[in-house]
């Protein structure tokens, strides 16, 4: 998945305009932010994983 694609997502899932990326720590990324772990190497698939995981409701229409 591309970084991109992850951020759509993550707007279509989370809202126009949502800090979402910046301020929720995940705790299977290692207590960092979605943007946080773009930024230490993550793939942004794997990112994705574990926001469906966390998210389930919010996530529901755009998972695997």
């Amino acid at each position: 998945m591309r970084i991109s694609d992850l951020r759509e997502r993550i707007r279509l899932s989370f809202g126009e305009g949502s800090h979402f990326p910046l301020d929720i720590a995940l705790s299977e990324l290692g207590s960092k932010t979605v943007n946080e772990a773009l930024d230490a190497g993550v793939e942004a698939d794997e990112i994705w994983r574990v926001v469906c995981k966390a998210h389930p409701l919010e996530t529901e229409k755009f998972r695997y």
